[in-house]
């Protein structure tokens, strides 16, 4: 390395000491300047406070000004020599150079590739306008007669002398003073060509090539397939391998044109060092770089836009321009570029795009033809990966390579959007799409839904910032103009786009679906054809079974409600037997009823109270009947012991089962043991079978022993009462609106002959939502034989749950005349 620094060293001295006497000695000092100042600027700061205090800028000031000479044996790297006296030869003003080059290229190796572009522009263009010096074969002098310095005093003559054989050309200057040199800045060195990879060797993606989802055990890209114009693009690689020049792939964002370039490189320029430079570097440097070196090159441009410039400075420095390009083809280098459709138009007609009139352009089509998917169904069935089998099951009008390149991003853009400042509500949205997806609900599902699924996210916070409308529009967004993340089913339905669903299988950062997700997804599949209840209800069981093994009681409940929902009584009970003895109220409740409907009273009552006690209306109500099953067992005991309140008591319950004569019994017994509260409750029983003379007794009997309820009914019963008072009473009720006051209302005029009268209330009561005004209404009609009318309105009636409605309905001639009922 150091005979190379000491060979450039001398190359780059000799060319800027011969320039000296020419006309383009005014530009190559400022280049050569600028080469110093540069290196300067970026010295680490030691390295700075080791040069000298006078910076080239400082001397490019002072160049009037005689200067001595600079040591030879302490040269700095961070500025040019200074080059004065009259009886130095241009030997010692080259070692002078040769020394302060040297000293710079052992500090910043970097600079190495500027000045070596430098001496082969001076050694082809500068050197026929070098002044001639003497040419001999034996040692000569040049003289140069007196002249007047600056301050009027005679200057000595300059000698300087030749010696040795064939001279080149030799310099003749009075003094030289403090020089500045300036020249254009390159935006980056370039690196050594000989550690380039080799076509076949690059990494796609370093190259431009975005990644797909990655798969353990798999390859970071899936295997290429064939496109339609890979035979086109060879065709232009292949001749652009013989001629050199520059072959341009332009097509649609996310069209696959990076892929394709590179396995075109691969397969028609293998062996090619391959060189890509960032974007915006400056190119101008490479065909001094590869000029005479024996290896073959290929220049990679991605987003070729990137890469656009006129070396002469009218468009960007150091891109690629005509004249650059055809450099590098006279050196046989093959430039392959890509380029968007929307930035070729952009940039075709401007002056630093006139590089692209030399291109030969390749278009590929972002959309996949019917070959090119048949391709993909040939290598992802011979491969198995699963990342073409997705692009070929999933991909649509964009294409497999948009649907396999933006599935990565849009992944992470969906992800990052459960943060409170950017779309938690659009976030919880898809995911609730996608978390039913995950339970098998891959169809279009209803809006509605997935806004009642999406409230439940814990995890996700900051949703009430934003309104659903807007986040059911963010939802909905075409991302690049191609993909969504829900997509539209028929009215206002909605599922998850496919690329989400195939992402989530591969990702460990989704947590498992909750369980009350999998209750609205099991209900949904049970109630709907389009999906295998069974099938759902199979993954869902392997669901819970891994979250009750993780120690989640709630999934031991949800195990039991599956198994219940499948007829597997047996299994069902055993999981809410385990919730239930776990603390959770709901599993004691379902248990509670399955052992009372197997007749296992007594073992369901404790589970029962549980719930009961935790607000389960159902199994309390449950528990109530049970508990009054086994209080009217014994009760029956005591009476038939002969206790008086016993029996009392169960002619009570008797009397709510509907059993009249048992009750009228076991009152009748009551009474005669001595209890008088149950004289007041043979007495209402009279009143019921319409016997007013013997209940009012019985009444004023017990009223007089204290019962008040029995006072009650005698002023109820028999007091006097007008039925103009009552009429006024009723209307009264009607007209506030109070509940079932309108039919009440209705009954009374049509019992005293009013029936047109009372059509209106029925409809009054009917219209508020009593059923017993639809099915009066239902009778009158059939009074009148209107059967038509009359079915109508018992429907009216069973629709709003009235029992005798609906045995009507069941008792009467179906529509169609035969016996069959038919409700539509």
């Amino acid at each position: 390395m150091g005979a190379e620094i000491a060979e450039l060293a001398s190359m780059g001295a000799t060319a800027v000491v011969q320039a000296m006497a020419t006309d383009a000695w005014a530009d190559v000092r400022l280049r050569v300047a600028e080469l110093f100042r540069r290196v300067e600027a970026d010295a680490p700061a030691e390295a700075a406070a080791e040069a000298p205090a006078e910076t080239p800028a400082e001397a490019a000031d002072a160049a009037e000004t005689p200067a001595p000479p600079r040591p030879v044996e302490e040269p700095s790297p961070a500025a040019p020599p200074e080059t004065s006296g009259s009886s130095e030869s241009s030997d010692e003003v080259t070692a002078r150079w040769q020394a302060s080059l040297r000293g710079l290229l052992e500090q910043y190796p970097e600079a190495a590739v500027e000045l070596r572009s430098l001496c082969e522009e001076l050694t082809g263009e500068a050197a026929g306008k070098l002044t001639e010096g003497v040419v001999g074969e034996s040692a000569g002098e040049v003289a140069g007669e007196l002249a007047a310095g600056p301050d009027g005093h005679p200057v000595p003559p300059v000698r300087n002398s030749v010696t040795g054989g064939l001279q080149g050309h030799v310099i003749q200057a009075a003094s030289i003073n403090s020089l500045t040199f300036h020249a254009s800045s390159l935006q980056s060195a370039l690196p050594d060509p000989d550690g380039w990879p080799r076509a076949e060797d690059v990494d796609p993606v370093a190259l431009g090539v975005r990644p797909t989802h990655r798969i353990p055990a798999l390859p970071p890209l899936p295997p290429y397939v064939l496109r339609d114009r890979d035979d086109a693009l060879i065709a232009a690689v292949t001749r652009a391998r013989e001629a050199g020049g520059l072959v341009l792939v332009l097509g649609e964002p996310f069209a696959g044109k990076s892929r394709t370039a590179l396995e075109a490189m691969a397969q028609g320029l293998a062996g090619f060092r391959v060189f890509a430079p960032a974007r915006g570097a400056d190119l101008r440097g490479l065909p001094a770089l590869l000029q005479g070196r024996p290896g073959r090159y290929v220049l990679w441009l991605d987003d070729l836009d990137g890469h656009l410039g006129d070396a002469a400075g009218g468009g960007g420095g150091g891109g690629l321009e005509p004249r650059l390009l055809a450099r590098l083809t006279a050196l046989g280098v093959t430039v392959l570029a890509t380029m968007r459709e929307d930035a070729y138009d952009e940039h075709r007609h401007t002056p630093h795009g006139r590089v692209l009139d030399l291109a030969t352009v390749v278009e590929l089509a972002r959309g996949w033809s019917p070959a090119e998917r048949a391709r993909l169904a040939q290598r992802a069935g011979r491969t198995g990966d699963r990342r073409l089998v997705d692009a070929l099951c999933s991909s649509g009008p964009e294409g497999a390579a948009a649907y396999l390149t933006l599935g990565p991003l849009l992944w992470d853009e969906w992800w990052r959007a459960r943060r409170a400042d950017r779309h938690p509500r659009g976030h919880a949205l898809v995911r609730a799409a996608l978390d039913l997806a995950r339970c098998g609900l891959r169809g279009p599902l209803p809006m509605d839904l997935l806004v009642k699924v999406h409230e439940g996210y814990a995890d996700v916070t900051g949703m009430d910032r934003e309104a659903v409308p807007d986040a059911q529009a963010w939802a909905r967004e075409r991302r690049h103009g191609l993909l969504r993340f829900l997509v539209r089913g028929t009215g206002d339905t909605w599922r998850i786009a496919p690329f989400l669903l195939e992402a989530a299988e591969r990702q460990d950062t989704l947590p498992p679906v909750d369980g009350r997700i999998w209750r609205f997804a099991l209900a949904v599949a049970r109630t709907d054809d389009t999906y295998d209840y069974p099938s759902v209800a199979a993954t869902a069981r392997e669901a819970f079974r891994r979250a009750a093994e993780a120690g989640d009681d709630t999934a031991l409940h949800n195990l039991g409600l599956v198994a219940e929902s499948l007829g597997e009584r047996a299994e069902a009970e055993e999981w809410f037997r385990r919730a239930a003895d776990a603390g959770r109220p709901e599993s004691a409740g379902r248990l509670g009823r399955m052992l009372a409907d197997r007749g296992e009273g007594k073992a369901a009552e404790p589970y029962l109270e549980l719930a009961a006690e935790l607000g389960d209306a159902e199994a309390a109500t449950l528990l109530g009947k049970l508990l009054r099953e086994r209080a009217e067992r014994w009760l029956g005991v005591g009476r038939e012991g002969g206790n008086m309140e016993a029996a009392c008591l169960w002619g009570d319950l008797r009397l709510a089962a509907g059993d009249d004569n048992g009750a009228f019994e076991s009152y009748y017994d009551a009474i005669r043991a001595g209890c008088t509260e149950a004289a007041g409750r043979w007495a209402s029983l009279l009143l019921l079978w319409n016997d007013r003379g013997t209940a009012e007794v019985w009444l004023r009997r017990a009223a007089d022993s204290g019962d008040k309820q029995a006072a009650q009914r005698l002023r109820d019963h028999f007091d006097a009462v007008s039925p103009y008072s009552i009429d006024l009473e009723l209307r009264e009720d009607a007209d506030e609106g109070k509940p079932l006051a309108a039919a009440n209302f209705g009954i009374f005029l049509e019992c005293r002959g009013r029936p047109e009268e009372a059509r209106p209330w029925y409809e009054k009561a009917y219209e508020s939502g009593d059923p017993h005004g639809a099915f009066r209404l239902a009778e009158l009609h059939k009074t009148a034989d209107e059967p038509a009318e009359a079915r109508a309105w018992y429907r009216k009636a069973a629709a709003l749950g009235h029992p005798g409605a609906e045995r009507a309905l069941d008792e009467g001639p179906g529509e169609d005349g035969s016996g069959d009922t038919v409700i539509g």
